[in-house]
């Protein structure tokens, strides 16, 4: 802060120390000097050195005021001027130095640098002084409240806004992003074009600014993948920001940047030490870019206010440059410079004649006379004329109305394209016009996102649709077989009705098949529109309802059909001997139908309350073949889903999987049972089986592949298919070998089937010997142990008896000869408890007499 402070004071003393520059017109007998303060950027780094170009078309423009004899007469105009360096507080130092140095300065031209002009404007109410600035476009110099005696005849640059937005929309573009200087006139730029972005539904990915160094910024955008971006900054800087761009490698076929028009046409070209690119480096990264400024000259080049066409104009400044035009900054600037002196002109001739009107002059002005200064601002506002830069006229804000310019760069050349009429908010193509992109087609705002559907494959469909028909047609077959033949005592004896239930459920199962391979056609991707199965979009909603209703009423007509004939089975095993075995149709029509029954309860409450629709389900995106198209496709997957479906898939889950194991458990209980009343009864054992088993593979499965539609599909319809055609093959089969094994067809071959299965009093039979012969082999078991044990106390007390024996017969041999009759006593003990044991052993075993109907029970078995 001090060394900011020292630097300005340095700069006063310095700026008072020199003489100021004036530039007067040769004197002429008797007319007055209506004195003007002029500020010029023309030196300095980092800023707008406009000055230049402007400079020469304002001295000329003085030259011209003074030679008509009906403007202003008996006055001339004279410019005091210096150079601000586009810096802020050198120019505050200058206007004090032009204010309080004299002659008396009635208005002030300039400065040319918003930033210098936002200082500067806003401190000359302070003296009643109008500021007229030909090159100031910050939109912050709009606010009436904040310079209540600022106008300019150069565009705001907010007029610039309306012209992006309305490229936006031509291009298609709805993602932007913005990297900025960070000074007041880029600030207030970008939030007003925020503000019409948000009217137009146009999003701004990421904002950048940067003060000096614009790398970080440049490097962020690279990161965010940025492709259409504003750029609003100087002219040096913007050499630093395209240079990072080209290191960034953000240009090219995929990069669009649009930027301020009012830079000199070669401006990329002029050698900064402080850019290490070169021009041609700069070239490639600048290759397509657009430029939007606001037009500062007249198309029509008609004859303006001076005599003189556009033409004429710069006809007349290019001597008075001191360089080329295209390397003259300020040069597009020029005619702003000139039509502001004319319109300083023509307000002082008004303002003459009004104060003529109250006794006063205008020479006579002062800091402090507000009521001249009042006079002069309302003629400055009222004033109109055609100039050489167009129509000149200004908004109550103070601001100029113009047209906005756009122009594009091809090889280093910038051609117009078009004009933003802003009263009617359209662009203007000019005729012909042709653009020029890096690509041959103008770049996107993002990688193009086409969504693809993914479909199943028409051979899959096809295959698992045509085995499903032919399961379809099977249980037809079954179906007719059984009503055919629904007299014969083996059809009967099998409950025929229950078993045509089973088959409508088989059949309404196998119809799920084809429901779960149709797509709705509400995403149009018309490269696999061949290869899908379309079901109208509204109806797709009935369809997800449709193949969850009749897949789970086909499930509970087939498998509880088969339940309830396994229920029965076990209830008549667990019954006395004196009670009725005989099976009645409505039992077990009412274990099905209260089975159907909370099914139905259970669907139409989902249906109800949490309704089934169709949702994509987006997969990560993919690359395209060819790269060059920046295209990605987005994969989808059309999926039925519902709220808190979660919720009902596990309460469904839940029911049925009782269900199921519910089956599994009476199936077991009766796998030995037979009964003549159901005589398929361990056929249907035998189906529950292979029903549960693959009912608990395929449901984890099933949500695992998920995402995988063509898995998916094929897992659940082979599944669905298996299922159904195992159960009709191993009910259906066996009674259809049995009924046409014989040639005659007649009733008497259900009869030998009969005899073949045993009664139930023979069942109880068999199972009573069966425990009777695992008691037995206990028995056995027990004997051969004790057996095992006697042998070996045999052996011990052998080994024992012989050792005391050699003792023995040692003892007799030293006393006495052995007697051979005489038994020692331990042998006697021995041989006591030897026959002791073996009696006790055997009167374990049951012998013939005691219980014959053990023996006769083994010779049974």
């Amino acid at each position: 802060m001090m060394s900011d402070r020292m630097h300005q004071y340095q700069s006063v003393l310095l700026l008072l120390a020199c003489v100021t520059i004036s530039t007067r017109l040769p004197t002429t007998e008797g007319l007055k000097d209506l004195v003007l303060a002029g500020i010029f950027p023309i030196k300095g780094e980092g800023g707008w050195a406009g000055g230049v170009g402007c400079y020469p078309a304002a001295e000329m423009a003085l030259e011209h005021v003074n030679t008509q004899s009906d403007l202003l007469p008996g006055y001339r105009l004279v410019l005091h001027w210096n150079d601000s360096e586009c810096e802020p507080g050198k120019g505050i130092t200058i206007l004090y130095d032009l204010l309080y140095n004299p002659p008396q300065k009635i208005m002030l031209l300039g400065p040319g640098c918003s930033t210098v002009t936002t200082t500067i404007a806003e401190a000359a109410k302070m003296w009643n002084l109008i500021v007229m600035s030909y090159g100031s476009s910050s939109p912050a110099l709009s606010d009436r409240k904040r310079f209540t005696t600022f106008f300019r005849t150069h565009p705001s640059a907010n007029l610039n806004n309306p012209a992006y937005v309305q490229l936006f929309k031509h291009y298609g573009w709805t993602k932007i992003n913005i990297i900025q200087e960070a000074e007041e006139v880029f600030v207030s730029n970008v939030e007003d074009l925020e503000r019409l972005c948000k009217i137009a539904n146009i999003d701004i990915v990421t904002r950048q600014s940067f003060l000096k160094d614009p790398s970080e910024a440049v490097r962020n955008l690279n990161r965010s993948d940025a492709r259409i971006i504003v750029g609003l900054f100087y002219e040096t800087p913007a050499r630093k920001v395209f240079c990072e761009a080209y290191k960034n490698n953000l240009y090219g076929k995929r990069v669009v940047w649009l930027i301020i028009g009012w830079y000199a046409d070669n401006w990329f070209e002029v050698l900064d030490p402080s850019v290490n690119c070169t021009a041609d480096e700069l070239r490639v990264a600048l290759e397509g870019h657009l430029t939007t400024e606001s037009l500062q000259r007249n198309l029509n080049n008609v004859t303006t206010i001076s005599g003189m066409s556009t033409d004429d104009f710069f006809a007349a400044l290019h001597p008075k440059l001191k360089g080329s035009p295209q390397q003259t900054p300020g040069y597009v600037e020029s005619p702003l410079a000139y039509d502001a002196v004319w319109a300083i002109a023509i307000a002082f001739n008004r303002t003459i004649i009004e104060l003529a009107k109250h006794g006063k002059l205008l020479e006579d002005f002062t800091y402090s006379d507000e009521f001249t200064k009042g006079v002069l601002y309302d003629s400055m506002q009222n004033t109109t004329f055609e100039g050489v830069s167009g129509r000149v006229s200004f908004t109550s804000e103070g601001d100029r109305i113009a047209e906005t310019q756009i122009e594009q760069m091809h090889n280093g050349v910038y051609s117009i394209l078009g004009f933003y009429d802003p009263y009617k908010d359209v662009i203007n193509f000019r005729a012909g016009f042709k653009e020029h992109w890096v690509g041959g087609k103008h770049p996107r705002d993002e990688t193009q996102m086409i969504q693809q559907l993914r479909t199943l494959d028409r051979f899959l469909f096809w295959s698992m649709v045509s085995l499903a028909a032919f399961g379809i047609l099977l249980a037809i077959c079954c179906l007719i077989f059984n009503i055919t033949h629904r007299m014969r005592r083996l059809i009967q004896m099998s409950h025929p009705n229950t078993n045509n239930l089973m088959l409508i459920g088989i059949m309404l199962c196998l119809v799920t098949v084809f429901l779960l391979g149709l797509e709705s056609d509400n995403v149009q991707n018309k490269e696999n529109d061949r290869d899908r199965f379309f079901s109208p979009d509204n109806l797709y909603p009935w369809l997800c309802q449709a193949r969850v209703w009749i897949l789970m009423i086909g499930f509970t007509l087939s498998y509880g059909s088969m339940f309830a004939k396994i229920w029965n089975v076990h209830r008549l095993s667990t019954l006395a001997k004196k009670e009725s075995k005989k099976v009645e149709s409505w039992q077990l029509y009412s274990v099905v139908g209260a089975l159907l029954a909370m099914d139905v309860l259970l669907l139409a409450l989902w249906t109800g309350i949490n309704p089934m629709r169709m949702e994509p389900h987006k997969f990560p995106p993919e690359e395209a073949k060819d790269t060059e198209d920046d295209v990605e496709y987005e994969p989808l997957l059309e999926q039925c889903v519902s709220t808190n479906d979660t919720i009902w898939m596990g309460v469904i889950f839940a029911y049925k999987g009782l269900f199921l194991i519910f089956g599994l458990f009476l199936a077991y209980e009766t796998r030995s049972v037979k009964i003549k009343e159901l005589n398929d009864s361990r056929f249907v054992g035998m189906s529950i089986y292979n029903v549960v088993v693959l009912c608990i593979i395929t449901a984890p499965v099933t949500l695992i592949i998920n995402k995988q539609h063509n898995a998916k599909f094929a897992f659940v319809a082979l599944s669905i298919m298996f299922c159904c055609f195992l159960s009709m093959g191993v009910i259906f089969v066996p009674k259809v070998l049995e009924i046409y094994r014989r040639k005659k067809g007649d009733h008497n071959d259900s009869k030998k089937l009969d005899d073949s299965l045993p009664s139930r009093e023979e069942e109880e039979k068999h199972q009573k010997l069966l425990a009777e012969n695992e008691e037995l082999k206990k028995q056995i078991q027990e004997k051969e142990e004790k057996v095992k044990i006697l042998n070996e106390r045999v052996r011990q007390r052998a080994a024992e008896r012989a050792r005391l024996t050699k003792e023995q017969e040692a003892a007799n041999s030293k006393e006495e000869p052995p007697q051979p009759n005489r038994i020692s006593p331990p042998r006697q003990t021995i041989a006591a408890e030897v026959a002791r044991d073996d009696r006790h052993s055997d009167s374990a075993l049951p012998s013939s007499t005691d219980d014959p109907s053990g023996l006769n029970s083994i010779h049974e078995l």
